[in-house]
């Protein structure tokens, strides 16, 4: 390949090549101060948007902090386990903090970008038109994922639930292990997690807030003096309420509501309490213990078992049943009977 330049090629003048450099210094002097104002222009602008953007940012931050120390000051105070939840107040402060920090971010920026295209003379009204069309195509084509985010959003500043709440979503139940824009992770009872698109829920069970309550229904002889029953039960429920951790559980007095069946064979005797959110199993549990306990030191006989449904004939006593068991045998048999066994003298 020969390196020799083009002989149809005319050559170029020392006066030729002093020309173009004057002209292109020329052009160069017209447009400098042209190109310092839109550099200095963009410049400013994004020192502008970035400066804001740290403001704005550490404000929602201090905002956010402000909000955790309030919820911690009311915590410590002798209703704060009634009125707020901290660690819920703090996740929930979090997770608007960080919506409303995006929002910001995005914001900004957007608008910058914006202003700096603008300022390089860069019609923007066919890039918004596109930009427009893109959105609506893009709306339209993730309305779901959408509408995800818009239920996360509005689910986390309403406070419907938080991470450690029970709740029962309708398509899935179980304890809340993250809460997030678009899906909600719960730990059902038997370990699994449910993926629960927040889109989808469309109610919302919380068994975590407010308060709960325990209902243990205690069967007993209808021979048994009531007053003697109520005074038991009440024993046995001021005897738990004082315990740790039962005291701190029980959100109220032990109720004894009375007499919900009375039958010949036996009575129901209803017990009621209101209790801390997601606790009213273990009371009834042991309220249950604690009430047979009373009873037992009391002398009163509990008596279980459903009556016999409608066209079922009622069971019959075997009557060689006290060969193997005296007083099984007796509990069936009328107290004269008893004494004519040979088993009884």
């Amino acid at each position: 390949m020969s390196l020799a330049a083009d002989p149809s090629t005319p050559p170029v003048t020392l006066d030729e090549a002093a020309e173009r450099a004057n002209d292109a210094a020329g052009w160069v002097e017209q447009n400098w101060s042209t190109w310092l104002n839109v550099g200095l222009r963009i410049l400013l602008i994004v020192a502008i948007a970035v400066v804001l953007r740290i403001f704005v940012r550490r404000a929602l931050t201090r905002l956010i902090e402000r909000m955790n120390r309030s919820a911690q000051a009311v915590e410590g105070t002798a209703l704060g386990g009634l009125l707020v939840n901290a660690e819920r107040r703090r996740q929930r402060s979090e997770a608007i903090g960080s919506v409303l920090r995006s929002v910001a971010s995005f914001t900004i920026l957007g608008t910058a970008g914006l202003m700096v295209l603008g300022a390089l003379d860069i019609n923007l009204a066919p890039l918004l038109a596109s930009a427009g069309v893109a959105g609506v195509a893009l709306g339209f084509g993730a309305r779901n994922l959408v509408t995800d985010f818009l239920s996360g959003v509005f689910m986390i500043i309403e406070d419907q639930y938080g991470v450690g709440d029970t709740v029962d979503a309708g398509v899935a139940s179980g304890e809340v292990i993250e809460v997030g824009l678009r899906v909600t992770k719960l730990r059902g009872d038997n370990g699994e997690i449910w993926y629960v698109r927040n889109g989808e829920v469309k109610r919302i069970g919380n068994l975590s807030q407010g308060w709960a309550t325990a209902s243990v229904d205690v069967n007993v002889r209808p021979t048994e003096d009531l007053a003697t029953v109520r005074k038991t039960i009440e024993h046995a429920a001021a005897g738990m309420s004082k315990a740790e951790p039962w005291n701190e559980r029980l959100w109220g007095p032990v109720e004894v509501l009375g007499l919900t069946e009375v039958l010949l064979d036996r009575m129901t005797v209803s017990v009621s309490v209101k209790t801390m959110p997601g606790q009213a199993l273990g009371v009834e549990r042991e309220l249950r213990w604690r009430i047979k306990q009373a009873f037992d030191e009391a002398g009163i006989r509990i008596v279980g078992g459903q009556p016999p449904q409608t066209g079922e004939e009622q069971p019959v006593a075997d009557p060689t049943a006290g060969m193997a068991a005296p007083s099984a045998y007796a509990s069936n048999t009328s107290p004269q009977s008893v004494a004519a066994s040979p088993l009884t003298k």
